[in-house]
């Protein structure tokens, strides 16, 4: 408790001193408001129910595309970390895949999808099923060899090794990516919504700001921290919770 107390000084000293410099510097400012005004925003928007809907879009877009992105990232990956000949042969496809940027298919996923959930999640899966497949071949390779000879003493089939031997090995080290994984989903979810989407979190930051009213759309920018804090926080939470089950069956 006293850690995160401690955590929260900074924040509070740079929202005072944002307080102090738009109030002295900047009154009455198109660009930028005090946090107290960007908080009266915050409360307003809650109570009309219109950040809770957006929320609730974005969140939903956001874990459709992880869950879809993270299952093809983790069967493939674990796929190219048990087989060499498989690693060789889809190298170049990943290597080619990987580096393009997911917001550059923003124009794919409108021809394909349109506007709408489904455009927003294909985005948010594409740019989740990299690091998720990387970050699981990484985990299958590191899996002691020494349990692979025992799936194959025992004759298990490929599926059968898998489930039983490769992903209790590698559990502890998929929660790393999963981590990963849901802090770029929430980011590539706002930044469709900003660039296409005319839903959400981010589309209603961008609204904010063409309509000249500084302290909405910073009262939006700190919500969206505020999630990705949320969400960071629960997924370690996950993380611990079957670490400490983990601990307590073996």
């Amino acid at each position: 408790m006293f850690d995160r107390v401690r955590g929260a000084v900074v924040p509070l000293l740079l929202m005072a001193a944002l307080e102090l410099a738009t109030r002295t510097l900047a009154p009455g400012s198109d660009a930028v408001a005090p946090p107290s005004a960007a908080l009266r925003a915050g409360w307003a928007a809650a109570l009309d129910g219109s950040l809770w809907q957006a929320t609730l879009f974005t969140l939903g877009s956001a874990g459709t595309g992880l869950a879809l992105g993270a299952a093809l990232g983790m069967a493939l990956g674990t796929v190219l970390g048990l087989s060499r000949r498989a690693a060789a042969v889809g190298s170049l496809t990943v290597e080619l895949l990987r580096p393009v940027p997911s917001v550059a298919l923003i124009p794919l996923a409108l021809l394909v999808f349109g506007f709408g959930p489904s455009m927003e999640v294909a985005v948010v899966a594409f740019a989740t099923l990299w690091p998720m497949l990387v970050l699981t071949q990484a985990a299958v390779r590191q899996v002691e060899p020494q349990l692979l000879e025992l799936s194959a003493a025992l004759q298990l089939t490929a599926w059968q090794r898998a489930w039983l031997i490769v992903l209790p090995a590698m559990l502890p080290r998929l929660f790393v990516a999963l981590r990963l994984g849901v802090a770029v989903a929430l980011v590539v979810a706002v930044t469709v919504e900003i660039a296409a989407n005319p839903q959400g979190m981010g589309y209603a930051m961008m609204i904010a700001q063409q309509s000249l009213d500084p302290a909405l759309m910073l009262a939006w920018l700190g919500w969206i921290g505020v999630v990705g804090y949320g969400l960071n926080a629960a997924a370690l939470w996950l993380q611990q919770a079957v670490a400490r089950r983990l601990g307590a069956a073996s």
